[in-house]
């Protein structure tokens, strides 16, 4: 029979892993091998954790067309990052659809045989940052660290934390990790015809924002490349179309059939973007014949 000791000791162990399974963990580190992208997850009752991504869009760089100096940067800035030497945070902004995705997509597949990894946070996440950056911080690997469709609103917390991440932390930036991040807002934060009232002029006349622009640029200003997207013309709609029809396995005859459907379903959605050329694509090639030697 066990003593009064032995009694405690047991019920007191039961007690600490009841505690113990309630309280929060450090996130916990995924198997690299599994891929070369990552997706932040958080659990209500559990740790935060990256889970790897085993299906990765295979866009290349080469896909992406009439975004020439766009791609032509974030190229360079990313090839500076996995040769270790300066690079910056980037931001890339402006019309949906025009492939700012997509880009740093096709950045990850081009310089992941050299170290480059990608984990995808959500908004909702931005608060934990500074564990993903404490977890990788320490790996050979450089990081991107994704953020797509940011905005915010009035007093959401995710937005003082990408501020902190990106340069306004005691804690110097780990040197292995990037913030890349796409919005439809140059300034990530909604402008009010209210917030012009604030802007005050000196004695020479020149204009001066107020506090209140002042903080909704200075996320913005906090990211060193910024990349501006802007919708396209028609003749690159169609040219973009038309990759996407040969990507399929359409004839060059066949996508200069393709031209009068291509206006009229970009018509039909209001936007002449990348994505409707591709979306056009999928569904014209998918509905030739099978004999028209088109790819699944």
């Amino acid at each position: 029979m066990a003593t009064p000791l032995e009694q405690f000791l047991v019920r007191a162990e039961a007690l600490l892993q009841r505690v113990e399974a309630i309280l929060p963990h450090g996130p916990r580190e995924p198997d690299w091998k599994l891929g070369y992208a990552y997706r932040w997850r958080r659990r209500n009752g559990g740790a935060s954790h990256l889970q790897a991504v085993t299906h990765v869009s295979s866009i290349a760089l080469d896909d992406l067309h009439n975004i020439a100096p766009q791609k032509a940067a974030i190229e360079q800035n990313t090839r500076q990052f996995v040769a270790g030497r300066p690079a910056n945070n980037v931001l890339l902004t402006g019309a949906r659809g025009t492939g700012k995705s997509s880009l740093i997509k096709a950045c990850l597949n081009q310089f992941a045989k050299n170290g480059l990894r990608l984990i995808e946070v959500d908004k909702a996440d931005l608060a934990e940052l500074p564990d993903i950056v404490e977890l990788v911080a320490g790996r050979p690997e450089r990081f991107i660290i994704f953020c797509d469709d940011l905005s915010f609103e009035e007093g959401e917390s995710g937005y003082k934390a990408l501020k902190v991440a990106l340069d306004g932390s005691i804690a110097a930036q780990s040197n292995n990790v990037l913030i890349y991040a796409t919005s439809n807002r140059r300034h990530l934060m909604p402008e009010r015809m209210a917030d012009n009232l604030s802007y005050k002029h000196d004695e020479d006349g020149d204009l001066h924002p107020g506090e209140t622009v002042e903080e909704k640029i200075s996320l913005s200003e906090r990211f060193g490349l910024w990349l501006s997207f802007y919708a396209f013309k028609q003749d690159d709609y169609l040219d973009i179309c038309g990759h996407w029809l040969a990507s399929f396995g359409c004839t060059p005859a066949q996508v200069e059939a393709a031209r009068g459907e291509a206006l009229r379903w970009a018509l039909q959605r209001g936007s002449r973007s990348g994505r409707v050329a591709w979306q056009f694509a999928k569904d014209y090639a998918g509905k030739l014949p099978d004999e028209s030697n088109v790819n699944d």
